[in-house]
C-alpha cells in the first residue's frame, strides 16, 4: 500500500494538473470506488459538475482534491489506486474507473485501481480537513506535528514498537515499509516495549523515520510494480535505496548477517538479527 512519499509524490503532481481547473463531466465507469459516496455515483457526478479545484492537500496516507464550495473529494489509494494525467482522447486504460474532464478542454484526470480497494467519496466540508480523517493524526512532515505529544503517546501504550509505528492515532503516513528501515537504521526490534523506553528512544525513531521517507520522496517513493506510479504514469526509485525490506536473505549492508523475514501483523517484518536482537523486554 503507498505510505506518505507514495502519496506525496500523487498530490504533487495532481497539484500541477487540477488546481484552478474548473470541471465540465465526471464518468464513473465502475461503482466500486465510489462506494464510501453513500448517496451513489449519479449524486456523486452531480455534486462536482461545475466546481473548481483548488490545491490538492494530504495527510499521512490520505489525500484530497478541495473544492471552491469549501467541500472536497476525499481519496484514498488502497492497494492498487493511481491517479493518471491524460490527453483528451488518450484510450482508455484496461482499470480505469473515474474520469474527470475539465472545462478548459485540457488533458483529463482518471482515477485506475486493479484490486478496487481505494476509491474517491465526496466530503461535505472537507475543504480544510475532511471529517471522515479527522481523527487521523499529523504526520511528520506537518509543521504542527507535536512530538512532544506523539513521544508521550507513544510511552502510555503498552505494545511493541513497530505496532505503534504503524498506529495511524499517533503518527500518520508510516507503513510497514518505512518502519522496518527507520528500526533497522535506529537498531531496534520492531517488538521492543515502547512503555520501557526512555523519550529520547523514541525521537530518535522518529527522526530516522522522518528521514528515510524524506529520502524516497527525492526519488518519487518506492515502486515494486505497476501498482504504484506517478500521475505520468512513473515509477519511484527508492526501492534501490532499501536496506532491510524485502531484502530477506541477503547481506546486512552494516554487519553481513542474513536479513531476516518474519511474521508480523498478517504482514512481514524484516530485520538483521544483530544489529536487531530480540528485546528482553518484547510485545508482540
Amino acid at each position: 500500500m503507498p505510505e506518505l512519499p507514495e502519496v506525496e509524490v500523487v498530490r504533487r503532481g495532481l497539484a500541477d494538473f487540477t488546481t484552478g481547473r474548473t470541471i465540465d463531466a465526471v464518468d464513473v465507469l465502475h461503482p466500486r470506488p465510489v462506494r464510501r459516496h453513500l448517496a451513489g455515483p449519479d449524486d456523486f457526478v452531480a455534486r462536482l459538475k461545475g466546481q473548481t479545484f483548488a490545491t490538492p492537500a494530504r495527510r499521512g496516507k490520505y489525500l484530497w482534491l478541495p473544492l471552491d464550495s469549501g467541500d472536497a473529494v476525499l481519496a484514498h489509494l488502497g492497494m492498487s489506486g493511481q491517479f493518471r494525467v491524460q490527453p483528451v482522447g488518450a484510450p482508455d486504460e484496461k482499470h480505469l474507473r473515474i474520469r474527470f474532464r475539465f472545462a478548459d478542454d485540457g488533458g483529463e484526470v482518471r482515477f485506475l485501481d486493479q484490486r478496487m480497494f481505494g476509491g474517491l467519496s465526496y466530503s461535505e466540508g472537507g475543504a480544510e480537513l475532511p471529517g471522515e480523517i479527522a481523527h487521523i493524526a499529523r504526520d511528520p512532515f506537518d509543521p504542527l506535528f507535536d512530538t512532544e505529544l506523539f513521544v508521550a503517546g507513544v510511552r502510555r501504550r503498552k505494545t511493541g514498537l513497530k505496532r505503534a509505528l504503524l498506529d495511524q492515532t499517533l503518527v500518520s503516513g508510516i507503513g510497514n515499509i518505512y518502519a522496518d528501515e527507520a528500526l533497522w537504521r535506529a537498531k531496534l526490534h520492531y517488538a521492543r516495549a515502547t512503555d520501557t523506553m526512555k523519550p529520547l528512544q523514541i525521537r530518535e525513531i522518529l527522526r530516522h523515520a522522518h528521514d528515510v521517507m524524506a529520502e524516497a520522496l527525492e526519488v518519487g517513493g518506492t515502486s515494486f510494480d505497476a501498482l504504484y506510479v506517478n500521475v505520468n504514469g512513473e515509477s519511484g526509485y527508492f526501492e534501490r535505496g532499501l536496506n532491510v525490506y524485502g531484502q530477506e536473505g541477503s547481506p546486512c549492508p552494516r554487519d553481513g548477517r542474513p536479513i531476516r523475514r518474519e511474521a508480523f501483523m498478517n504482514r512481514s517484518s524484516y530485520r538483521c538479527p544483530r544489529c536487531q536482537p530480540v528485546p528482553r523486554h518484547a510485545r508482540w
